[in-house]
């Protein structure tokens, strides 16, 4: 949210040139789309025992096109003569069918990618809530806005009317979450949803378009589509469709507004994070402890806005890396379809491959690691590493899973310099004791998101996104609902 500081480095920026050439040579596992010639595998393999339980047909051209045109055909009518009131009342029972299946839904993800069961119900409520929330505020949200006129009689304002259909494409990590922020204000502001989600998350994907249709939607209004990668470029290239929202890899994002903008199509993207966790002061070191394991480890550690790079003062580094240590050796395996699992496996053999390829050069760079635990298959131990010199490769990686990367720094401007040397701008997190510097380095630090003295603090009504290769646009809260709007004047003499 601010200018980023000039830093006379070229080693730095060549090390920052080299990150994006690889990144778009290397596949990345958190890819909800990007392009590759060979058919789409919609399948559920379950990554805690490596069984594939249920495989799914892809979309066959002719289906493709019957849903463009359902979506299209749902705007042109249901859209257009519906309220805002009688849409939002359809987004609350979305909201409400998701909390009286949610013991169902979680199980869903559970077995899809690995989430521990408990934060598997949690992602299902926390999607209800934003449901519910912009059930609540739809008509706030969509409200004319009066323009205070410098010349002339008359009046003018600001209406808010759908764009049309738009296509959602949606990764692994949050299946649930991921769909809720982008279709629940869409709905409700009239545009029509066509939803690719990841390759390995079809059971969830039907159960959500299921949850639409029983919430009372007409046929067209929210459309799954288990569609290869050339049928997303076909979708985005229709004249039917009007936008899109892609929640994925730097290279996925790329991709798509490369095709998005050759056929000038509106485009949101949350990509990639490698978010900064920077301790300046504490009067409870214990309590800031918690706070980082929470902040990296949630999640399996598969989250694009979770704690990655721990920056701490000189003066706390010793202290706060032992405790750091003791309660990372706690966290043990366990079966995420039982309740108290505070670590699953990964989603997939290839993300535990890739992490395991990361985390080994960058030992063969210079770092230190410290492993809770060993490998075993999609099982991947939490992982602190110490010692990563600029330059490295990890310095600049994005680490999807348990590892946590640790720094020493002498002073707040030193923090600021750490925290801003990514590729990356999503969020950020500041533990200090002092306001005054709070505000400070919240205002100094490169991201979208600042959080001070708080970890998941997430809010349907707060918005999402990031600056940099961590994307562009916004999700929740009203900026969210303000995206994918016509804004329309009106003049009145």
């Amino acid at each position: 949210m601010r200018h980023r500081p000039v830093r006379d480095r070229p080693l730095a920026l060549n090390h920052s040139l080299v990150y994006v050439l690889r990144e778009f040579a290397v596949w990345r596992c958190r890819a909800a789309w990007i392009p590759k010639e060979q058919p789409m595998n919609y399948a559920v393999v379950n990554p805690a025992t490596g069984e594939t339980l249920k495989t799914y047909e892809g979309l066959t051209d002719e289906g493709l096109q019957a849903a463009i045109a359902a979506a299209s055909e749902a705007h042109r009518g249901w859209s257009k003569s519906s309220t805002v009131a009688e849409r939002a009342a359809l987004i609350r029972r979305v909201g409400e069918l998701h909390n009286e299946r949610v013991d169902e839904l979680a199980a869903i993800i559970v077995r899809e990618m690995g989430k521990p069961v408990e934060q598997a119900v949690a992602e299902v409520e926390f999607s209800a809530a934003i449901y519910e929330y912009y059930a609540d505020n739809a008509e706030k949200l969509l409200a004319d806005e009066q323009i205070e006129l410098l010349a002339g009689e008359g009046s003018a304002f600001i209406r808010r009317s759908s764009l049309g259909v738009l296509l959602g494409i949606m990764p692994w990590n949050f299946p649930y979450y991921q769909v809720a922020r982008f279709a629940g204000p869409n709905l409700i502001i009239g545009n029509t949803i066509l939803l690719k989600h990841a390759e390995q998350c079809p059971e969830s994907a039907a159960a959500i378009e299921q949850i639409f249709r029983d919430a009372g939607f007409p046929e067209g209004a929210y459309v799954n589509i288990y569609a290869s990668h050339d049928q997303i470029a076909t979708v985005i290239a229709d004249p039917r469709e009007q936008g899109v929202s892609l929640t994925g890899s730097e290279r996925a994002g790329a991709a798509v507004a490369e095709i998005a903008g050759r056929n000038l199509k509106k485009v949101v993207l949350e990509l990639g994070g490698s978010d900064p966790f920077i301790l300046l002061s504490t009067d409870d070191l214990d309590g800031a402890v918690e706070a980082a394991v929470v902040g990296r480890f949630d999640n399996n550690g598969q989250a694009c806005n979770a704690a990655k790079r721990f920056i701490v003062a000189d003066d706390l580094y010793d202290a706060f890396l032992e405790k750091f240590r003791a309660a990372v050796d706690d966290i043990g395996f366990g079966d995420p379809s039982q309740p108290g699992a505070a670590l699953g496996p990964l989603s997939s053999l290839k993300a535990a491959d890739i992490l395991t390829d990361q985390v080994n050069r960058a030992v063969a760079q210079g770092a230190t690691a410290h492993t809770a635990g060993t490998r075993d298959g999609a099982w991947y131990p939490a992982t602190i590493l110490t010692d990563v010199k600029p330059g490295s490769d990890a310095f600049h990686e994005e680490f999807f899973g348990p590892v946590a990367q640790v720094f020493r720094v002498h002073d707040e401007d030193e923090a600021v310099a750490l925290a801003n040397d990514t590729p990356f701008g999503l969020g950020s997190y500041v533990f200090t004791t002092d306001a005054d510097q709070a505000l400070r380095v919240a205002d100094a630090i490169d991201a979208g998101m600042v959080f001070v003295n708080v970890v998941g603090a997430d809010g349907a009504e707060l918005p999402f996104g990031g600056v940099k290769r961590s994307g562009s646009g916004r999700e929740l809260g009203r900026f969210g609902a303000d995206e994918f709007v016509n804004k329309k004047m009106i003049r009145i003499g």
